[in-house]
């Protein structure tokens, strides 16, 4: 009788994991493709692939049954690079570093001055804290919605798609949308 308790529980468990629509990051798996993707040049790439299959192999494995399991229970990827900087260009030529922390991200303009984007658990929502002044930028709501705090204090509920990235931008321009070319 105790085997067969152990054996339903283990079934249990193992439908548990296996069944909670844990779509991760798969950190393990996109780490090793991206290393294969900057190697000299798409032959060698595919070289490796080939050679490496069982690493791709075990690493989507183990992100699927442990690391996004993880990440999908504790809301948090456990591969994550708290502390790392990299250095990213912006859109204005000048570079900026950009500081992984453990609930968002620390910002430093060439200037020298800071910015954070925080997450905030207990709200769904992150912030923008400039010069220690701290303000919501946007939280999800519980029906799958998004609320965004436009610049004149207002705010406004959009769906995570196209639509709601239209209607974001006609209420922040007031109604006006320009095109580029």
């Amino acid at each position: 009788m105790r085997k067969i308790t152990i054996s339903v529980f283990a079934c249990l468990m193992a439908g548990a994991v296996l069944t909670s629509s844990c779509i991760g990051s798969f950190p393990l798996f996109n780490k090793t493709l991206n290393w294969n993707k900057n190697l000299s040049n798409k032959f060698v790439n595919e070289l490796v692939f080939i050679v490496a299959s069982p690493v791709y192999a075990l690493f989507g494995v183990a992100d699927l049954l442990v690391l996004n399991s993880i990440e999908f229970w504790s809301g948090k990827s456990p591969l994550a690079k708290v502390g790392h900087v990299e250095n990213v260009w912006g859109q204005d030529g000048r570079q900026y570093a950009v500081k992984t922390l453990k609930d968002g991200y620390e910002i430093t303009k060439p200037t020298g001055e800071k910015v954070l984007f925080t997450h905030d658990s207990s709200t769904d929502s992150w912030m923008l804290e400039v010069n220690g002044s701290e303000t919501e930028i946007f939280r999800f709501n519980d029906d799958g919605t998004i609320r965004a705090c436009l610049p004149d204090g207002r705010h406004i509920d959009v769906t995570p798609d196209e639509a709601g990235v239209y209607d974001l931008r006609m209420a922040v321009n007031d109604g006006m949308f320009f095109a580029a070319r």
